[in-house]
């Protein structure tokens, strides 16, 4: 009985997470507009749900993440679509292949690097205790920012360089400096809000968990 309430309490809180994701994907709320650019917060939920549920939770969020993508760049379509929707594939069904990856599959990968870090992090003892949440929060937050958008940009380099050219109507030669000036411009400062997001709300959601589990805890007989 225990075990079932339990599985039924990780459902319902992967599930309330894939809400928040989808709810910022399909809304301005998903966006932060910085001076310069817009920094997206989609991936901030799959970041948190990671640290509070583990990397399988953070996977599947991750997944739907990368399904809305899919859905918003083929029902609004902008002019490097092409890189995240299967539907608008220029190449055949090899382009497809490579569009699912980098929507999806590199989506996946925030939930899975974040919870293995947070684990990884949370097992490094400074004398006999675990790094402080304020120490582990930032930097899963960051790194799972990073990871986006290190792998959406250097796949879409990778895999569409010659269709990015041309999208952008450069020369193959250039599309590497436009990458790099994109995670530059847009990554690190998506990063440093997730940093600050990631760590606001993880502490409090931490709290909350940790007073559950203390009422939860049967007392000591005396």
């Amino acid at each position: 009985m225990n075990k079932r309430k339990k599985d039924t309490r990780y459902i319902s809180q992967v599930a309330l997470m894939a809400a928040i994701v989808i709810l910022l994907a399909s809304t301005p709320i998903g966006m932060i507009q910085l001076p310069i650019i817009k920094a997206t917060t989609v991936h901030i939920p799959v970041i948190i749900g990671a640290i509070l549920l583990g990397p399988a939770a953070g996977a599947i969020l991750g997944a739907v993440f990368g399904i809305c993508s899919v859905i918003s760049n083929t029902t609004s379509p902008t002019l490097l679509s092409f890189d995240f929707s299967p539907f608008l594939s220029t190449t055949g069904a090899l382009g497809m292949l490579k569009a699912l990856w980098i929507a999806i599959g590199c989506r996946v990968l925030i939930g899975v690097v974040a919870g293995w870090l947070w684990i990884a992090l949370k097992k490094i003892k400074i004398k006999n205790s675990g790094l402080n949440d304020m120490i582990t929060l930032p930097i899963v937050g960051f790194v799972g920012s990073m990871t986006n958008t290190i792998l959406v940009m250097g796949s879409i380099y990778l895999l569409f360089s010659q269709q990015y050219a041309e999208a952008k109507n450069v020369a193959l030669s250039a599309v590497f400096g436009l990458v790099t000036v994109t995670v530059a411009a847009s990554g690190i400062p998506e990063a440093i809000a997730a940093t600050i997001l990631v760590t606001a709300i993880g502490k409090a959601l931490l709290a909350v968990e940790h007073k559950r589990q203390v009422v939860k805890k049967p007392k000591a007989v005396t």
